[in-house]
């Protein structure tokens, strides 16, 4: 099922979706809101994901774990999981837990 919607948009915005459509990212208008409007709900879902992310690691207290230990732990946990992450802030994960040992 379809629904249609009216919008206002402003002249700027009206020739910055224009030319998009033009340079062939979309074939019309209704594509580009579409698209829009899935990238937000893919945001909104990967911001609830985090929220509920900061809120269980708030609810679970102080750890007694050291920065090794919890680092070692995530390592390992972002191998079994899609989210792979090399390095943070141009520190490999491997050296940072490495670092923290010594």
């Amino acid at each position: 099922m379809t629904i249609r919607k009216t919008i206002i948009l402003t002249d700027k915005q009206d020739e910055w979706i224009k030319a998009r459509i033009a340079s062939g990212d979309y074939t019309n208008d209704s594509e580009y809101f579409r698209d829009l409007i899935r990238r937000d709900q893919e945001r909104s879902g990967r911001f609830q994901a985090l929220k509920s992310a900061v809120q269980e690691g708030l609810d679970s207290g102080v750890s007694d774990r050291t920065v090794g230990e919890i680092w070692a732990a995530a390592v390992e946990r972002s191998k079994r999981g899609p989210f792979r992450p090399r390095s943070i802030q141009g520190v490999s994960l491997s050296d940072a837990v490495v670092e923290e040992r010594r």
